[in-house]
């Protein structure tokens, strides 16, 4: 871990991970891409609130902690332990339908989520991009594939997702995603890249303790990561 994310390793524990390590996604975007002090952002997906508190205190601004699944009330009660209760709000919400005032947000954050969501034509045009401000940014890192498998997946991948098809044919390779993206009139993609911090954040989920970590391992034993990528996109709004 490079000094930044060295003050956050007391979070890569099974109590606050939910899958590969989001710091370490988190932290190699904003390697690419700076966010400006006192920006307001969206951090969609938010999940336990490691990235929330993360965006936070890196950025010092003011972040939108946006997650379904997670109780907001939860989320505020570790931010009020973190000391970050005035710098980040907790809000349940549904990516399809953001209850945001058009034009208020300088940053979208999307960490380890956009795949569940936006591989629909149109979606980031119609769901996503009205939220931000001219010029303001989308940083999105997600999981996909090296390359495309057009729907003729290894027996490996079909047991891994223990054959659910709808959660599988989520997952896309970078080229995919593109082309999905095409609407440059509105944006464009100022970065897109496949991320170098693989395997330290799959290596942080194997061993935080949680099971479906030790589940992962073990298909990663098997050959897994041949398949896999974690893909970074940065897009500004025009």
């Amino acid at each position: 871990m490079n000094n930044r994310l060295e003050k956050y390793k007391g979070f890569c524990t099974e109590e606050y991970l939910m899958g590969p390590n989001s710091l370490q996604l988190l932290n190699e975007m904003m390697n690419k891409v700076s966010i400006k002090e006192n920006s307001r952002i969206l951090d969609l997906g938010a999940g336990k609130g490691i990235t929330s508190l993360f965006l936070a205190n890196e950025t010092n601004s003011l972040v939108y902690a946006a997650e379904l699944w997670i109780n907001p009330t939860v989320n505020y009660e570790s931010f009020k332990e973190w000391g970050v209760a005035d710098k980040v709000i907790p809000i349940k919400v549904d990516a399809n339908e953001l209850p945001f005032a058009e034009g208020y947000f300088d940053v979208m954050v999307c960490i380890d989520a956009f795949h569940y969501f936006a591989g629909k034509k149109n979606f980031f045009e119609e769901k996503i991009l009205p939220f931000l401000k001219k010029d303001g940014l989308a940083i999105i890192a997600m999981p996909g594939l090296k390359k495309e498998l057009s729907d003729n997946y290894p027996d490996l991948m079909v047991k891994w997702f223990e054959e659910d098809y709808d959660e599988l044919n989520k997952f896309h390779c970078r080229k995919w995603w593109l082309e999905l993206l095409d609407n440059y009139e509105e944006y464009e993609i100022v970065e897109e890249f496949d991320l170098d911090c693989f395997n330290e954040a799959w290596e942080d989920w194997f061993n935080c303790g949680h099971e479906f970590g030790k589940k992962d391992k073990e298909f990663f034993m098997k050959g897994l990561g041949e398949y896999l990528s974690f893909i970074g996109l940065v897009i500004k709004k025009k």
